[in-house]
This record gives C-alpha cells, sequence and structure tokens, in this order.
C-alpha cells in the first residue's frame, strides 16, 4: 500500500502556525511583487476567490468581505516543508517527496492492520510536531493514492483521510473523479479523452489498454493500470538529477540602469551554482534573458536572450558569473524599463564527469574554487542565505520583489524569532 500526504492549504497553514489570530478568517497569500493570488484559505475559497486572480482587480472584494492579504514567504514555506518531511521519514520506513505539500509513503513493510488508524496516527504526529494539517489517502498504487487524497479532501465529512482497500471502494472513488482530476492528465488528454466518452476516473480505467497505449502512449498505459490497482510506479526515494535548474524574479520596480541589472542577474547565476553543487552536477550551458513589461503598451517593449557555451562544464559562482556578465552585455539595450531578468543553466553533467579542454582547463584553479566554495556553502547554511556572497552581487537590492504584507521568516532568522510577548489572541 502506498499513502499520499498532502498538507492542507499549505501556504496559509504556515502562516496560521505562528499567527493564530488567522484561524477562521479569510486568508490568501500572492505571488511574486504581490501580483495573483496563489494559495486560499478554506474561509477565502467559500468566498468565491480564485486561484490565479490578480490582486489589483478584486481590492474592493477583499476589503469588503475582510480577507487578510499575505506575500509569499518561501523561506518560511521551505523551512516548514522540510520540518513536516523530516517527520515523516521518523514514521515510516521510505517515502517520496513529491512536492513542497506532498509525500509518497511506502507502507507495505510497515507492520499495521488496520490503515485508517495508521492514518490518524500520522495526521496526529504530524500536526502535533509542525501544527500543519494534512489530508492523507491510502491505496495499492501512487495513482489511486492520489485519487483517494482527492475523494478525502473534497467528499468526506472530515476531510481527514481516505482508504481505498476494497473493490467498491476502488469502484466508488473513481466513478466520482473527473478524468481531469486524474493524476498526469492535462489539458490537451482530457479533450481527447472526452471526445471518447470518457469522463471519469473509473471511464479511462475500464477503457482498452491498446487504445490507451496507441493514443497516450506508455505513459497513458501505465496509469490506466494503475488505476485499475497495478502497480507500475515505485517509490522514488531519490530525487532524480535536474537537467534544467532556472533562477528568474520580476522586480520589485522597473530596472533601467545596467549596474542594478548587473547584480540581479550575478545573484540569479549564484542561486544557479548552489543548485548545481547541491547535486553534485556541473552545467555546459548557460541562458541569459531579460524583458519588458508586456502589460505595459505605453512602454517600449523589448526580450534580451543570449545561449552561451562553456569550454568546460562548471559549478563555480565565480566562473558562471562571469559567463552570465558577458552573455548581459550582449542582450542589454539602454532605454528600456526591464521587469524581469533571469539565469538557466542546461547541460547538465555530474561534476566528476566533466570533459576538460586541453588547452583553457585550469585543474589548480579549479580546485581552489571548488574549496573555496564548499566553505562558502558550509557559512551559509549555517549563518543564513548570502552571508558570504560575491562582490558583482552587490548590496544595494533596489531591484527585489515587492513583498508588503510579508510574514517574517520565523524559523530561519535570528531576529525573527518568535517572542513570548507576540502571541497575543
Amino acid at each position: 500500500m502506498f499513502a499520499l500526504v498532502d498538507c492542507n492549504n499549505f501556504y496559509v497553514s504556515c502562516e496560521r502556525v505562528f499567527d493564530p489570530k488567522l484561524e477562521n478568517r479569510p486568508v490568501v497569500i500572492l505571488s511574486n511583487n504581490d501580483g495573483c493570488v496563489i494559495a486560499r484559505s478554506n474561509e477565502a475559497k467559500a468566498l468565491g476567490i480564485q486561484m490565479g486572480a490578480p490582486a489589483f482587480l478584486m481590492q474592493k472584494e477583499l476589503e469588503k468581505n475582510e480577507v487578510v492579504v499575505m506575500s509569499s514567504n518561501y523561506a518560511l514555506y521551505g523551512d516548514m516543508s522540510n520540518r513536516v518531511m523530516q517527520t515523516l521519514h521518523e514514521l515510516v520506513p521510505a517515502l517520496e517527496v513529491y512536492s513542497i505539500d506532498e509525500a509518497f509513503l511506502d507502507l507495505r513493510n510497515m507492520p499495521y492492520s488496520d490503515p485508517e488508524r495508521l492514518a490518524r496516527r500520522l495526521r496526529k504526529i504530524v500536526g502535533h510536531y509542525t501544527g500543519i494539517p494534512v489530508t492523507i489517502g491510502i491505496a495499492s498504487t501512487k495513482t489511486l493514492a492520489k485519487v483517494a487524497n482527492r475523494y478525502a479532501k473534497k467528499r468526506t465529512a472530515a476531510g481527514a483521510y481516505y482508504c481505498i482497500d476494497t473493490d467498491a471502494k476502488q469502484e466508488h472513488a473513481l466513478a466520482v473523479t473527473a478524468v481531469e482530476d486524474v493524476w498526469g492528465i492535462g489539458r490537451q488528454y482530457t479533450k481527447l479523452l472526452e471526445s471518447q466518452g470518457i469522463h471519469t476516473a473509473l471511464d479511462l480505467a475500464l477503457t482498452d489498454v491498446a487504445w490507451v497505449k496507441k493514443h497516450m502512449s506508455v505513459v497513458g498505459e501505465r496509469m490506466v493500470r494503475e488505476l485499475c490497482g497495478q502497480c507500475c510506479y515505485d517509490l522514488e526515494d531519490q530525487p532524480q538529477p535536474k537537467k534544467g535548474i532556472c533562477t528568474s524574479r520580476s522586480f520589485g520596480h522597473p530596472v533601467t540602469e545596467y549596474s542594478i541589472l548587473q547584480e540581479a542577474v550575478a545573484t540569479f547565476t549564484a542561486r544557479c551554482a548552489e543548485k548545481l553543487r547541491k547535486q553534485n552536477a556541473a552545467a555546459n550551458l548557460l541562458h541569459v534573458f531579460t524583458f519588458t513589461n508586456r502589460h505595459r503598451p505605453d512602454q517600449p517593449q523589448y526580450y534580451g536572450s543570449k545561449v552561451i557555451q562553456l569550454p568546460v562544464a562548471s559549478n563555480s559562482t565565480m566562473e558562471l558569473i562571469q559567463v552570465a556578465m558577458r552573455g548581459l552585455e550582449l542582450v542589454f539595450k539602454k532605454g528600456y524599463y526591464y521587469k524581469k531578468a533571469g539565469i538557466m543553466v542546461s547541460g547538465i553533467v555530474p561534476e566528476n564527469q566533466v570533459q576538460a579542454d586541453l588547452f583553457s582547463f585550469d585543474q589548480r584553479k579549479r580546485e581552489l574554487d571548488r574549496k573555496a566554495l564548499a566553505a562558502l556553502d558550509r557559512i551559509n547554511q549555517r549563518m543564513g542565505r548570502d552571508t558570504v556572497k560575491v562582490a558583482m552581487q552587490g548590496y544595494n537590492r533596489s531591484w527585489h520583489l515587492r513583498q508588503e504584507r510579508r510574514s517574517r521568516c520565523y524559523t530561519t532568522r535570528w531576529t525573527d524569532l518568535l517572542e513570548v510577548g507576540d502571541l497575543r489572541f
């Protein structure tokens, strides 16, 4: 059996852990630069607030309903996610972190006789240790566990857990699940299936496997077999190495100065380099891009992009920033109001399999860089991001995101630690 543990309204739940006054109130979390709604409490959902809705278009509605509007606080959410996953890891022999708020658990080697009792125990411990409420779906395959989890959220009274452990439960859960809600079904597949009269997960499970394989490839075939209770996807307890890493941000205010754009691009490059080192990889290609605000037709529009191939794959912050600066020089044009910029690295290979260049490769310099960056990573991991950084990243940060309603970083910053006097209801 597999279990899917899904944190309920995760971003909102993280905020409520440290601010109990938000309980039972409509709360929405906004995206970067306080743009669109990316998370809602159940109370906000009941008001009809839609995901992705632009906040500035619904300002009067939010004020009328006394909705608490907050900026996203990804440092807090990431750390709370780690706490939830660590708690689960101590309770089960194996798990797969599927997303920031979801994890698959392998229950096959666990001694238990009542899956619902196990689900109650997991919910209680996670809630006690982290304060985050979770919903749990249990079934014989990962796809069915997804169905069970959705069923628990939408159709059970408590919205806490659901176990598909009989044929009758399986058939019922599939019958009330729309085909578009099946894990792995996107918009195009939904159109294809509905054109063939396949509207529910049960319809899909009863579809001829040969037809599914022909029109939806082997991935669709496995999906159908999983819906029928045949396990095709095992637990992935080790995350797959990324084939591409991108770091980009919208600016809090339009950027026109080249020096400010340099600082932003250098910072984005440093983030990519950190992620490469974390997965023991190096990149062969670096893509620099920047563009203006397409929602401002009154301003001149421009999109600049440049891909540069490195002579030798690298994960060195210093080397990658040098390459990124060359790319930025080629794409930057004066007279434009830049809204966003970013860096993407690709052509990723394991760092112990880097193909050296006969004429430009300097092994001694590489080794010195490796030791310096290892020390930098240790310091930043212990003392906080950017405690030590490359000078090109600057200190001004005038380009930073607009986050006017962001909560404190309660768990990752010493100055933001919660004090007893803050706990007032």
